[in-house]
């Protein structure tokens, strides 16, 4: 297998503030137009990429049995970052996350980390590809924050192989959240789902393909 890669935080910044910057025109371009890329989020974006190359650093493995609260921990820090004071505020909604997150049934990770070991064997982008939609399609994996995390999970999944992780940039985000919105409308075994699921997965792994940034990881 190949040797997970760490990520290059700063090109990653660079990408997502290019983003935050042309926000209205790429929003304008969108099928389902999207909230806008604001400080607060982008910051909490930062650090769930930061944490993620922790993971990469410490060789985590994030569906190792044991492993379920560091995927948790990703959501957490999209939604409510580091500080403890915005931490406290959210205590409420970190519980009723982790609810669903623990939850018997589809929508739970004891159904997700199934799904991920099914997919053993699989090119790393489509097996990418097909957990992000797992998680975002319904029921979801968490209550808010499903596609920021998802991205991050994705990423994981490609550096851990050694491939560029998932970063939105100007030219990759109508590709990206177009099909997403597809995704999170769709239930999770239904006829519609297993009729589309095959073409997705192609339309996100080719997205991951195409936009494989070396510059994302370093020394590349």
């Amino acid at each position: 297998m190949p040797k997970a890669r760490r990520l290059n935080l700063d090109a990653i910044e660079t990408s997502l503030r290019a983003v935050q910057a042309d926000f209205g025109p790429i929003n304008a371009t969108l099928d389902t137009p999207r909230d806008p890329l604001i400080n607060a989020v982008l910051e909490r974006m930062l650090q769930g990429y930061q944490l993620v190359d922790d993971y990469l650093a410490a060789g985590v493995d994030l569906f190792a049995p044991g492993s379920s609260s560091l995927l948790l921990e990703l959501n957490v820090r999209v939604l409510c970052g580091l500080d403890a004071a915005v931490r406290a505020e959210c205590a409420s909604q970190i519980e009723a996350t982790k609810q669903q997150f623990y939850a018997k049934g589809d929508g739970g990770v004891e159904s997700l980390v199934t799904w991920v070991r099914g997919l053993n064997g699989a090119p790393v982008r489509r097996r990418a590809a097909s957990t992000y939609i797992h998680i975002l399609s319904q029921p979801q994996l968490f209550i808010e924050g499903n596609h920021r995390t998802g991205s991050l999970v994705m990423s994981w999944i490609l550096a851990n192989a050694g491939k560029p992780p998932f970063v939105l940039s100007v030219e990759n985000a109508k590709a990206y959240f177009d099909p997403s919105a597809l995704v999170k409308s769709s239930r999770k075994h239904t006829l519609r789902m297993l009729l589309e699921r095959p073409k997705l997965v192609k339309r996100f792994a080719d997205l991951l393909k195409d936009d494989a940034e070396k510059i994302h990881l370093n020394g590349h």
